[in-house]
C-alpha cells in the first residue's frame, strides 16, 4: 500500500503518500494558513518537518503561537544571523550570550576592529536576504570525528571541547548553504518563516529581536536594562578570568581533579559580593528595612541568611520578617480569571497591616506581628511582641519586595531593595546558551522531587503559572533594586545533574511537558558529574539538594 492515512485535529482524515515529509502535509492542507508551523506530531511524537511519514495516526502542528514553536524560530533566527556574521567577517568569532530587555543580546569579536552600527546593518541586510532566498535547512548524521574536524577548520575551539566530551558516536548537524553548526534543539524547515526579527547595536554587542508566542506580528519593544546588563558582564568577565567561559571548559576541570578548587572559589566570591552589599546597608544610616525579591529557585532564603550574617559583622541586628503571615483571610484572597484563588497578587497581602507593622518597629515600639495559619486560611496572633533594637534592621524576602506598592508608608531613603536570580552566563559554547529560565527550573525540579515530593512532571507543568506570576509581579520592577545579586554557581548544573535526570527520565512521551522534558536532558547529558559532598552547608546550592546549615527539609 502506497498511501497512509492521517486524522487532523479537526477531525479530517487525509490520505497522503508513504514517506511524504511532514512539511508535504502542511503545504498541501494549508495548516500554516494562520501561522508558520515549525513542527509536527505524528502519534503524540513530536519531530521536525523533514520528518518521512510511514504509518497511519493523528497528525497535528506547532506554530510560532506555541512556547515551542517560537523557541524554534528563535533558534533557527540564530543561525541565519551566525551564517551572516560569518560570511561578513569570516574570521570574527560569535556568541550568543543571554536575555536581555525582551530580545536576546550576543558579541561579535572582529578581527579588524570594534563592532559597530554600520557593521550591524550590513548583518541584518544579509540575513533579510537570506531569508528572502528561503533556503531550506538540513539536518545530517556524521561522525564524532568528522564533526570535530568541521569545527576544528572553523577555529571553534568551544565546540570542540564540547564534542571531545560526549560519548556519542554520531551527532546531528545542522547545515545551511555550506555553513554547519550544532544545535541542542529542533530547527525550522527553511528560513522563509523568518519574516519578522531586528538586529540593534548594543555596545558592545547586538540585541536580537524576535516576536513573542503571543504577538507573531509585533516585535516587543527593547527595554534597556542597565543594572541586568552590568551583572551579566561582571559575570561572564569573572568566568573568563578563572578560565570557564563554557562547558567544555568546565568539564576540563572536573576530569583534571581542579572542581574543588573552583567550588571554593565559587562560593567566595558569592560571600564576597554579599558582604558588600552589607557594607552599602551599613554604610547608608537611613536604611532600616531591606527588601529582598526574585523569582523562583533564586535561592532567596540562604542569600537572606547569608547575608543576615554579614550585617551581623557590621554590628547590625537582623529581623526577619515573613511576607507570608501577611496573607488576607482565604475568603477575601483575589481570584484569577479561571477562578482559582491568586496567592501572588499583591492584593493577596494585607499591606495595610504590614505597613502599620513596620512603622511601629521603626519607632522603636513593641509590636504584635501575626502568623498566617495555612491550614485553615486565617489569620491567628503571635503571643509575644517584637521590639526594633536601636541598631535592627529588618529583613523582608518576598515576590512583591520591589514594588513599592508594598511598603508605600515607609519613606524610600528608609529601605534597601536588592534582586537575586540564577543569572547563568555559562553556556554550552558559543552558540547555544542555556537560559536563566532553565537553569531555575532545574533548581526546582531537584528541590520539589527531594524536600516535597512532587515529580518534575507535575513541577514543569506548573511553570507555566509560576512565570505568569513572575512576569506580572517581578521582572517588571527588577530594574528599581539599588543592588542585584547573581545567586548561579558555575559548577550547580554538574551537582544538580543526575537527581534532575533521574526524575526527567520518569516522563513518559505522552506527557505535555515531555518534549520539555527532553530538552533539558539533552542539555544537561553535556555536563559532567560532581559529587553533592563538596558543596559547603552554607552554599546557594544546599537550598535545593538539602544539607543546608541555616534549616532542614
Amino acid at each position: 500500500m502506497d498511501n497512509v492515512t492521517l486524522k487532523l485535529k479537526n477531525g479530517e482524515s487525509i490520505s497522503v503518500k508513504k514517506g511524504s515529509e511532514f512539511f508535504d502535509v502542511v503545504k498541501e492542507n494549508k495548516l500554516d494558513a494562520d501561522a508558520p508551523v515549525v513542527l509536527g506530531i505524528l502519534n503524540g511524537y513530536i519531530h521536525e518537518l523533514t520528518y518521512k511519514i510511514y504509518h497511519s495516526g493523528t497528525f497535528d502542528v506547532i506554530d510560532i503561537r506555541n512556547p515551542i514553536g517560537i523557541k524554534v524560530y528563535e533558534r533557527t533566527l540564530q543561525f541565519v544571523l551566525i551564517k551572516s556574521v560569518l560570511d561578513l567577517y569570516p574570521d570574527s568569532k560569535i556568541t550568543i550570550e543571554h536575555s536581555l530587555g525582551n530580545g536576546i543580546f550576543g558579541e561579535i569579536h572582529k578581527q579588524d576592529g570594534e563592532l559597530n552600527e554600520d557593521d550591524i546593518e550590513k548583518i541584518k541586510s544579509k540575513m533579510k536576504d537570506i531569508i528572502d532566498k528561503d533556503i531550506a535547512i538540513k539536518k545530517i548524521s556524521v561522525s564524532k570525528k568528522r564533526a570535530i574536524e568541521i569545527f576544528e577548520s572553523y577555529g571553534m575551539d568551544d565546540k570542540v571541547k564540547l564534542m571531545n566530551q560526549v560519548h556519542f558516536h554520531q551527532l546531528k548537524l545542522y547545515e545551511l548553504e555550506g555553513r554547519y553548526d550544532y544545535f541542542y534543539g529542533t530547527m525550522a524547515y527553511s528560513t522563509g518563516i523568518l519574516k519578522n526579527f531586528d538586529l540593534k547595536y548594543y555596545k558592545p554587542g547586538f540585541i536580537l529581536m524576535i516576536p513573542s508566542e503571543k504577538e507573531i506580528n509585533k516585535l516587543p519593544q527593547f527595554v534597556e536594562q542597565k543594572k541586568l546588563s552590568q551583572i551579566f558582564y561582571e559575570t561572564e568577565k569573572w568566568g573568563n578570568i578563572i578560565g570557564v567561559a563554557d562547558v567544555g571548559s568546565l568539564n576540563n576541570k572536573v576530569k583534571n581533579g581542579e572542581i574543588t578548587d573552583m567550588i571554593r572559589v565559587s562560593e567566595a566570591f558569592q560571600e564576597k559580593k554579599i558582604a558588600y552589599i552589607a557594607d552599602m546597608v551599613y554604610a547608608k544610616k537611613d536604611i532600616k528595612v531591606v527588601l529582598i525579591a526574585g523569582p523562583s529557585s533564586s535561592g532567596k532564603t540562604t542569600f537572606a541568611r547569608r547575608l543576615g550574617i554579614q550585617l551581623r559583622v557590621n554590628g547590625m541586628i537582623p529581623i526577619p520578617i515573613s511576607l507570608d503571615d501577611y496573607f488576607v483571610d482565604r475568603a477575601h484572597t483575589p481570584k484569577d480569571e479561571n477562578g482559582d484563588y491568586d496567592f501572588e497578587s499583591i492584593y493577596a497581602l494585607d499591606i495595610k497591616l504590614f505597613n502599620e507593622n513596620l512603622n511601629d518597629l521603626m519607632k522603636g515600639k513593641e509590636t504584635v506581628l501575626p502568623i498566617f495559619n495555612f491550614k485553615t486560611g486565617q489569620r491567628e496572633w503571635n503571643k509575644n511582641s517584637i521590639k526594633l533594637p536601636e541598631n535592627g534592621i529588618i529583613i523582608i524576602e518576598g515576590i512583591h519586595g520591589l514594588n513599592e506598592m508594598l511598603t508605600p508608608l515607609i519613606p524610600r531613603k528608609n529601605k534597601f531593595k536588592i534582586y537575586i536570580s540564577a543569572l547563568t552566563q555559562l553556556n554550552l559554547d558559543s552558540h547555544n546558551r542555556i537560559s536563566t529560565t532553565d537553569t531555575r527550573k532545574i533548581r526546582r525540579i531537584v528541590r520539589d522531587y527531594l524536600s516535597r515530593g512532587y515529580g518534575s512532571e507535575e513541577t514543569l507543568k506548573m511553570w507555566p503559572s509560576i512565570k505568569k506570576g513572575e512576569e506580572k509581579n517581578i521582572f517588571v520592577f527588577q530594574e528599581e533594586a539599588d543592588v542585584m545579586f547573581n545567586s548561579s554557581l558555575v559548577y550547580e548544573l554538574c551537582v544538580l545533574k543526575k537527581y534532575a535526570l533521574a526524575e526527567l527520565s520518569k516522563i513518559k512521551a505522552s506527557s505535555s511537558v515531555y518534549y520539555e522534558a527532553k530538552k533539558l536532558r539533552s542539555f544537561l547529558n553535556f555536563f559532567k558529574d560532581v559529587d553533592m559532598k563538596f558543596v559547603p552547608d552554607n552554599s546557594i546550592l544546599r537550598e535545593f539538594v538539602g544539607g543546608s546549615c541555616f534549616y532542614k527539609y
